[in-house]
């Protein structure tokens, strides 16, 4: 086990989860715990400090989070939502805006819809850079709330079954997970259509780190087993045919009676946003956690901003 005292993120990329090892994620997520009382009682902790928020893709909770984040450590925040809004329009490409961008901060924190962007923007930047999700690839900082909001509920990822469902193919939140779950004694089950299953890269992984794991395309079946369940939506915009995206819509609808069968201790958990896999019927459940994994977010984006700013 490493010690704290030589684990460091001072100036260091957040590219991939599987960048990290099981201390260093446990690390973090003991940091997004103590980061509650700067949410509380903001701080100035990266006063003058600028963060840039490049995302080429549309967002909600990531963009406006990593800004909440910011924010609450006394930082400031510059950047777009939109790429039209940016040179990206006029054919500039990735390497020449990060190389100008990189000028005007401190941090950046980039979404894309290209797998390996978030890679490239830390080739070229002197800047740390934060992958906040690129194309259907990964998606770290949503993995690391995921596995705090888990460890939050169980006390310890060890021991649990955890069951992932819906577009596991073109979802990168579930990749990340599943890689960050390599890392510690978990049963994993993938329910997905068939054109929707797991990518085989993955599954080579969870392969060689001896993690058990099933693939259904039933949820019902594997339910009652099931400590987490892990719903994603079926990514319309991923598919490049549309029929396909039609063949598969509403596979998995988990409302209040469907839930019947599942553990008095069952989490639900959902990255959002939800589109019909979740009924609103669900939302008051007590299993219920996908509007507490935001605030969770925040936190560990807080932690991180300060880890790879060397604050922390």
């Amino acid at each position: 086990m490493t010690k704290t005292s030589e684990i460091s993120f001072n100036d260091r990329d957040i590219i991939s989860i599987k960048d990290l090892t099981r201390d260093e994620i446990e690390y973090i997520l003991d940091i997004a715990l103590k980061m509650k009382k700067y949410h509380d009682d903001p701080t100035d902790l990266l006063k003058g400090k600028i963060l840039a928020t490049l995302f080429y893709e549309p967002s909600t909770r990531t963009r406006l989070s990593f800004t909440s984040a910011m924010l609450k450590l006394g930082g400031e925040v510059m950047g777009f939502s939109d790429p039209k809004a940016s040179s990206a329009a006029k054919g500039e490409n990735l390497s020449d805006s990060i190389l100008c961008i990189e000028s005007y901060c401190d941090i950046i924190v980039i979404r894309h819809k290209l797998e390996g962007s978030a890679r490239l923007a830390a080739e070229v930047s002197k800047n740390p850079i934060i992958n906040a999700g690129s194309g259907t690839q990964e998606h770290p900082t949503q993995a690391l709330l995921d596995l705090l909001t888990i460890r939050n509920e169980f006390k310890s990822l060890d021991g649990l079954k955890i069951g992932m469902v819906g577009d596991l193919k073109y979802g990168r939140t579930v990749k990340s997970l599943s890689y960050a779950l390599s890392l510690y004694d978990v049963e994993l089950s993938f329910i997905s259509p068939s054109m929707l299953s797991m990518r085989k890269e993955v599954l080579k992984d969870l392969d060689d780190a001896g993690i058990k794991y099933e693939e259904f395309s039933d949820l019902s079946s594997v339910l009652p087993s099931l400590d987490v369940i892990y719903a994603t939506r079926i990514q319309k915009e991923r598919f490049p045919d549309p029929a396909d995206y039609e063949k598969v819509r509403g596979s998995y609808k988990i409302n209040k009676e469907f839930l019947n069968n599942a553990k008095d201790s069952m989490i639900l958990m959902h990255p959002l946003p939800r589109v019909d896999e979740i009924a609103f019927d669900v939302d008051k459940l007590p299993c219920s956690r996908y509007f507490i994994q935001p605030l969770n977010g925040v936190l560990i984006r807080m932690a991180l901003l300060g880890l790879v700013l060397g604050k922390i």
